[in-house]
């Protein structure tokens, strides 16, 4: 890493006009400076485009995408993805604040890391509703803002999958290379970062910094809260993704352990597919659990 790594800001906004501007604010205001901003409107149907054109007047070299069309946050990062120059790559959603020393910290913990090929740091954040009111911290912490709870780090892909290993995404800074291997996010799914992190846990190594990071806001149609609702369009795109994530996993995945964390997880998604009444969905998850299981039968070689 370099003394004073270049560090990209991506911020994607969607009917974002009351919060954007903050969270543009705290891009500017990190104590690392060398940060490149790049900000894109998907297409917002309140006055998004308007505020941050307005606040762009001061700041008249930061480029502005302007979507014509609603393309979708995988889509959208990855076209400005294409222009990024950082060494490292933050992916934030206009209703979030980054802390002042957010990046500082972040590439701290890069050099501070006693894991090897570490592609990806993340830490803790605190979540508050629309009005600013306090909710909780994403991780349970202490009176000291630590957590309570010890996170996996390292190799933390079996984690992933059996749903062991929860992450805080967005308070991740992860080098420009995991991207290029990885070609971006996956275009085709609702929501990207679970696909994102498996894919990169094959390859990459992560790390957990105990601080912190993110003012993450919980919107009332965010789909932080639509998770488990019935008969949501949008709780079923974003299921059916994770559907198509797990299947993506088969052959992600090499060892006899591995496939059984995944069967845990596609446990816990025939639940929520259950609560959610997308009987069409728990069927698929039953087949791919056959399937799951005639490959674990057939390969009683696999290393464990």
């Amino acid at each position: 890493m370099h003394s004073n790594p270049l560090v990209t800001v991506i911020c994607l906004c969607y009917n974002h006009e009351s919060f954007v501007v903050e969270a543009l604010e705290s891009v500017l205001n990190q104590t690392h400076k060398n940060v490149e901003l790049i900000i894109a409107d998907d297409f917002s149907t309140d006055n998004s485009v308007q505020v941050i054109e307005n606040w762009l007047k001061k700041n008249p070299k930061i480029p502005f995408l302007i979507n014509k069309e609603n393309l979708g946050n995988t889509k959208s990062f990855n076209q400005c993805l294409k222009i990024a120059k950082g060494e490292y790559i933050i992916d934030l959603a206009a209703d979030d604040i980054l802390k002042s020393d957010c990046i500082e910290n972040q590439l701290k913990g890069f050099i501070t890391t006693v894991h090897q090929n570490v592609g990806v740091i993340y830490g803790n954040a605190e979540l508050f509703t629309e009005k600013g009111d306090f909710i909780k911290d994403y991780f349970i912490t202490d009176k000291q803002k630590r957590r309570i709870k010890s996170q996996p780090t390292g190799d933390i892909y079996i984690g992933l999958l059996n749903g062991n290993n929860n992450l805080c995404s967005i308070t991740a800074l992860i080098k420009r290379e995991v991207f290029e291997n990885l070609e971006g996010y996956d275009e085709t799914l609702a929501y990207e970062d679970y696909d994102f992190w498996i894919r990169a846990a094959r390859i990459y190594h992560f790390d957990y910094i105990d601080k912190i990071l993110v003012q993450k806001r919980v919107l009332k149609n965010s789909m932080y809260t639509l998770l488990e609702k019935k008969n949501n369009k949008k709780t079923n795109n974003f299921n059916y993704s994770t559907y198509l994530i797990l299947k993506k996993v088969i052959h992600l995945n090499n060892k006899k352990v591995e496939f059984i964390a995944m069967l845990k997880r596609i446990h816990f998604e025939m639940t929520v597919a259950f609560k959610t009444r997308n009987f069409k969905l728990l069927i698929k998850y039953v087949y791919l659990e056959l399937k799951v299981r005639c490959i674990i039968l057939r390969n009683r070689s696999f290393e464990i």
